[in-house]
């Protein structure tokens, strides 16, 4: 799957997973070493993200229900907690500075698309 950024044309994760379980949301990218580019996690229902033991560090794109983006934490560093974001059903968690390459600000709309 691959999250794209409808309003910039630009795509924000060409390889994404998707946490939509109990089981797959609290394992989320714990115990890896990194990302590759175009790598990420898309995580279903979340407002709200810890980076505990994690070894590197993120960007998290807040969705709303629709999509759109609500807020962008770019290069979130291990051993953060995130407050709830107000308005966010789901955060996508891509490698640190992905965001920014895209282009993606708040209020831009992101489409999830299948990859054959």
């Amino acid at each position: 799957m691959q999250a794209v950024n409808l309003t910039k044309k630009t795509v924000l994760a060409s390889a994404l997973e998707v946490a939509g379980t109990g089981a797959s949301r609290s394992r989320g990218l714990l115990g890896r070493a990194g990302l590759a580019p175009g790598e990420g996690m898309w995580i279903v229902p979340c407002e709200s993200v810890h980076t505990f033991f994690m070894r590197f560090p993120i960007d998290l794109v807040f969705l709303n229900r629709r999509g759109r983006i609500v807020r962008i934490m770019p290069s979130v560093t291990p051993w953060r907690l995130t407050a709830p974001v107000f308005g966010a059903r789901s955060v996508l968690e891509i490698e640190a500075g992905a965001a920014q390459r895209a282009s993606s600000r708040a209020g831009d709309q992101v489409r999830f698309e299948d990859v054959a």
